[in-house]
């Protein structure tokens, strides 16, 4: 039988195709049909989806998702974590393979494809390991797990501190005209920190990680992708050093491209002020000065992408004193609406903009056929309340985790129906 969906009255923003108007937006089979269609076009058994007042978009795509599983289930497992996504708006994410056992195998590649199958919620993408084991000693075998269905390769968790080995991956990976995607933190100089080297961290007595164990790896893995002419993405940027060298390299026509995520956009470290646990991530929360260059770069096209680094934890593991508390907040379900108020309603980015960044340029840098409501692709689509208020409570969360540091905070606008496939996977 022929499934069919009309979201009818909506805004419909699509960059790729320059779409910025209220129409009408039909969906057979799975996939974009027409959009505006006559009225003689429309199967009969239309379900029918008002969109009046919403913003229309392809479906999100987020990057950058720990899922946990296999290993630490108690945080979080592929089923709740792309139930989670589906909730936040994502129609398709990409998870990092600093699991346990990490994902350096064939079999594991294809356990993470099958449980995604299996729950049956948003498009799951595992990454593979850059080393074998996430030791950065030896290579891992990239040709085999790509065609398994790797979508790129990581240490996330890690820096590759040897450069010859990050050298070959990135040729490697030019083989394949696959990204590979970069943890980047000088392991020596970050040893121990706790959170942004500086006032706030003199002020508390605790360790820090100062901005330069970001910016001489950033630096230095420029280098070596220009030198092959291979694709980098630098994940979770959060330094104006950083952006200052991606912002360089990028003028040469190196093959870089970067993310940052909301809450580097959104939190300084003045927040650890309070010893919550729940503000510890790396990289670490940085000064004023380091977030305004992220959101220069971010609207001027430096940073190419916004991505949750979702990092769930059990509560008795965050929970602890902030020196052994683990790094990481989920934020998959909090992402759109932070963006929504930190970009959109202060007009530092438009509609389409934000779409482009959450959505087109995260499909586009790991090769997904993804990120355009374009005639006949995938009906994978996100539904925006933009006016909606609500307020972010342990009550309204899908992931297995609960360490946000925006939980009881007001938020306005939020994903109301996600379709993967042109099916209605989430609906509020």
């Amino acid at each position: 039988m022929t499934m069919s969906l009309l979201i009818e009255n909506g805004r419909v923003v699509d960059p790729a195709q320059q779409l910025d108007r209220i129409a009408n937006l039909l969906v057979v089979d799975g996939k974009i049909a027409s959009l505006d269609p006559s009225a003689d076009k429309i199967p009969a058994d239309v379900e029918r989806v008002d969109a009046s007042g919403k913003i229309v978009t392809p479906g999100l795509v987020d990057m950058h998702v720990h899922l946990r599983e296999p290993g630490y289930e108690e945080a979080e497992t592929v089923a709740t974590g792309s139930l989670a996504a589906l909730a936040g708006g994502f129609t398709s994410i990409a998870c990092p393979p600093n699991t346990n056992p990490p994902i350096d195998t064939q079999a594991n590649v294809s356990l993470i494809r099958e449980l995604a199958a299996s729950a049956r919620h948003c498009n799951v993408y595992p990454m593979c390991c850059i080393s074998k084991g996430r030791k950065g000693e030896e290579l891992a075998e990239l040709g085999v797990l790509f065609e398994s269905g790797a979508i790129a390769c990581s240490d996330d968790g890690s820096s590759v501190e040897d450069a010859e080995l990050m050298r070959r991956a990135l040729e490697y990976c030019k083989m394949f005209d696959k990204a590979v995607l970069c943890h980047e933190e000088s392991a020596p100089l970050a040893k121990g920190g706790v959170m942004h080297e500086g006032r706030v961290s003199n002020l508390l007595g605790l360790r820090g990680i100062p901005a330069v164990a970001e910016d001489i790896m950033v630096t230095r893995d420029i280098a070596l992708a220009e030198s092959v002419g291979a694709r980098l993405h630098i994940m979770h940027v959060s330094s104006a050093g950083a952006i200052a060298s991606i912002r360089r390299a990028k003028e040469r026509g190196v093959k870089v491209t970067a993310e940052v995520t909301p809450h580097h956009l959104t939190l300084t470290a003045d927040e650890l002020r309070s010893f919550d646990s729940n503000f510890k991530m790396n990289p670490p929360l940085r000064s004023e000065h380091h977030v305004q260059a992220c959101l220069e770069a971010l609207v001027d096209g430096t940073i190419d992408v916004i991505a949750t680094d979702h990092a769930p934890h059990s509560e008795e593991k965050k929970n602890r004193e902030i020196d052994v508390a683990p790094f990481g907040i989920i934020g998959l379900e909090s992402a759109l609406p932070l963006m929504i108020e930190k970009l959109v309603v202060s007009g530092l980015l438009s509609w389409s903009q934000l779409v482009e960044k959450m959505s087109l340029n995260p499909s586009r840098i790991l090769g997904l056929d993804k990120g355009t409501l374009l005639i006949g692709r995938d009906a994978d689509i996100t539904i925006i309340d933009p006016a909606l208020e609500w307020v972010f409570t342990t009550s309204e969360l899908h992931s297995k985790s609960a360490n946000s540091p925006y939980l009881g905070r007001k938020m306005t606008g939020r994903a109301v129906m996600t379709i993967v496939g042109g099916e209605i996977r989430y609906r509020l």
